[in-house]
């Protein structure tokens, strides 16, 4: 079979993917681009063949979007405080591929849902794909360029259970949960839920009030039960999130992508500064503690065994899983409806669970929320070692293993230098490392090939935020616009996020992909070095400014102003406004460069009128214009008096 060329392949349609393919377009519309999805629908996790009724998001509405395309509020009924029901998110993705139309074709035109890729090669510089489309008919590409978005929630990882085959009744992941009967079915009344983390906690709360008989098994070898917050109000969400983004809070962490300034030692390295760190974090796990009322939940919540919930690890350290609580009756619930039970298992029999300590527990159906692994098994282990990529530590070439291991001592001690609270962590079980971790330089490219790019393999809260600012800064990689490092200082620096990582993070860090309290920091660090500064703020203010999705159309605009785009044979538009989005910020973003350029005019102003005659000048007017449809220039007056209120802070500020 000959396989069809194409310019740029893109694996995986969900959060990550979409992004990818839309930034690439943005910048070359008439590219020939296919998306390769799985699935029969778009989104990836939040596709509506795996959401259901009781699934919730975990970030607040108004900051689980794309940009330019704002999501419709879900009615509320189906809102819990700031969070909403996941086919909201479904449906949202499904509209927004309808949304974004290059040379007259829409993003879904492009999309093949039903293929399975099953393996990926490499030859003469161009990438072959294998797979099956939704009709089982075999198919290849040919690409020289490939987006690996295939993300870390697409396999399931399921548990190895001894006498799996004689148990007869129902085993199911939370990914096919949504299309399983086991809420509905009067045949199934005890329900055995295997899990710790939040995907386990939904699964035994939908059960328990579904009024199953719930047995929760939490692995007496793990890292223990994960950390569960309640869902904070509305307000206080959107309050909650600005300011777990602002890069002063960043420094509360031992980050290596914090600047090493005089603050940051202060925190990390005095006497002073490790006790303020540590009194903040205590401060907040006591909270956590108290919402959850592990130890006096009274005589029923004893006999169920509901203190076993609590957390083994401190919340800072970040050694087991984490998520929002989206039903006000989650912890009662759980304490008196729910027996929970912390062993491992022996093997399973007919109908039944034998827990190594002896115990049986009978069991309808099984639930596994035990997590996923990573979706790169169409890439051979030479290929996973090539590109950076876990593969199982036996499989790993010995020179190479021994390279790594080499740098990544030596960035140890760099990282207990600079941070010397990592290097006592608190008692906690460290779970057995069978593969290697991510060794991807920037979590996003492989050190030797630039012809790949890896998207939505960095675990971080905020998916949309960070699969728009991985889009950018991989298609300047892809396009051969970043002006890399030489090999071994890229190599000293991928081993430095590792050895950090391990101590950070514990055993989630030793995958090498973990970034939790890193996404301001880390996505600075992208368009730092594509010398893209228009998400900066002026002095201190810089760093008590959150995350706002606004600053993503001001860097888009900025990096197709510094790098250009093809130009279009056909007209073509995004989603909403999103092409003409945060225009007047293009030209004049609040950072000291861009404020610079218009410093000699602000120094000579006296007054308020001053300052709109500068906004509203015929020159600023074609400066602000110039680069946009004529459309948009109708709308520069009212623009232009939107920023006078801006410059003029500046301007008071600056006398």
């Amino acid at each position: 079979m000959e396989p069809k060329q194409i310019d740029i392949a893109v694996i995986g349609a969900g959060i990550s993917g979409i992004a990818a393919a839309k930034f690439y377009l943005d910048v070359h519309p008439d590219c020939k681009l296919v998306i390769l999805e799985r699935d029969r629908s778009v989104g990836g996790v939040w596709n509506s063949e795996r959401v259901y009724d009781t699934f919730y998001t975990q970030s607040p509405f108004g900051t689980w979007e794309f940009s330019d395309m704002a999501m419709p509020r879900p009615p509320e009924a189906d809102m819990y405080n700031a969070s909403f029901k996941a086919k909201y998110t479904s449906q949202y993705l499904e509209s927004f591929v309808d949304s974004c139309v290059y040379a007259g074709k829409k993003l879904r035109e492009r999309i093949r849902c039903g293929f399975d890729v099953q393996e990926i090669t490499k030859g003469d510089d161009v990438w072959i794909i294998s797979g099956h489309d939704q009709k089982g008919v075999p198919r290849k590409l040919k690409s020289p360029k490939l987006v690996v978005a295939s993300g870390l929630t697409s396999v399931p990882n399921m548990p190895f259970l001894l006498g799996q085959e004689k148990f007869q009744n129902p085993v199911v992941h939370q990914k096919n949960f949504g299309k399983s009967d086991v809420l509905s079915s009067s045949v199934i009344m005890r329900v055995t839920v295997l899990g710790a983390a939040k995907s386990a906690a939904d699964l035994v709360y939908d059960c328990a009030k579904a009024g199953k008989a719930v047995t929760w098994i939490v692995r007496r070898t793990g890292t223990g039960p994960g950390v569960f917050v309640p869902s904070p109000s509305a307000r206080s969400a959107s309050a909650s999130y600005s300011v777990g983004t602002l890069r002063v809070v960043a420094t509360l962490t031992p980050s290596i992508f914090n600047s090493q300034s005089w603050w940051d030692r202060f925190l990390q390295r005095s006497p002073i500064g490790q006790r303020l760190l540590t009194k903040t974090w205590n401060d907040l796990e006591r909270k956590v503690l108290r919402d959850g009322g592990f130890d006096n939940r009274g005589e029923v919540a004893k006999r169920n065994g509901f203190e076993k919930l609590k957390p083994h690890s401190p919340i800072i350290w970040q050694n087991q899983g984490a998520g929002l609580i989206n039903r006000p009756d989650f912890w009662d619930t759980i304490a008196t409806k729910v027996r929970v039970v912390q062993q491992d298992i022996g093997q399973v029999d007919k109908g039944v669970i034998r827990l190594k300590d002896g115990q049986e527990i009978p069991a309808d159906a099984i639930l596994c929320g035990t997590g996923w692994v990573p979706s790169l098994n169409f890439f051979c282990h030479d290929q996973l070692a090539k590109l950076g990529l876990p593969q199982p530590i036996g499989t790993y070439p010995i020179e190479e293993a021994a390279m790594w291991t080499s740098l990544e001592q030596e960035a140890d001690r760099v990282v207990l230098d600079r941070f010397p609270m990592l290097a006592n962590p608190p008692e906690h079980y460290r779970e057995p490392v069978t593969h290697t971790p991510y060794r991807l330089y920037n979590s996003i490219a492989p050190l030797q090939d630039h012809s790949i790019v890896f998207v939505g393999h960095a675990m971080i809260a905020n998916y949309f935020h960070l699969a728009e600012c991985q889009a950018i800064w991989a298609t300047a990689y892809l396009d051969g616009k970043i002006e890399l490092p030489p090999l071994e200082e890229r190599r000293k620096t991928v081993a430095l996020f590792v050895a950090w990582c391990r101590r950070r993070y514990l055993s989630n860090g030793d995958r090498g992909h973990w970034l939790a309290s890193e996404q301001r920091t880390y996505t600075d660090r992208l368009f730092d070095q594509l010398g893209l500064s228009s998400h900066r703020r002026f002095w201190l203010w810089d760093s008590f400014i959150p995350i706002s999705k606004n600053d993503l159309p001001r860097l888009r605009a900025e990096y197709i102003n510094k790098f250009g785009q093809d130009s279009p044979s056909v007209a073509h538009r995004g989603p909403a406004t999103g092409n003409n989005a945060g225009f007047v910020t293009r030209r004049l973003a609040w950072n000291w460069r861009n404020v610079s350029k218009i410093s000699p005019q602000l120094r000579r102003v006296q007054g308020r009128g001053s300052l709109r005659n500068i906004c509203t000048s015929s020159t600023f007017s074609r400066r602000s214009t110039s680069n946009f449809p004529p459309s948009s220039s109708a709308r520069s007056q009212k623009h232009a008096e939107t920023l006078f209120r801006s410059v003029e802070l500046f301007a008071r500020f600056a006398r």
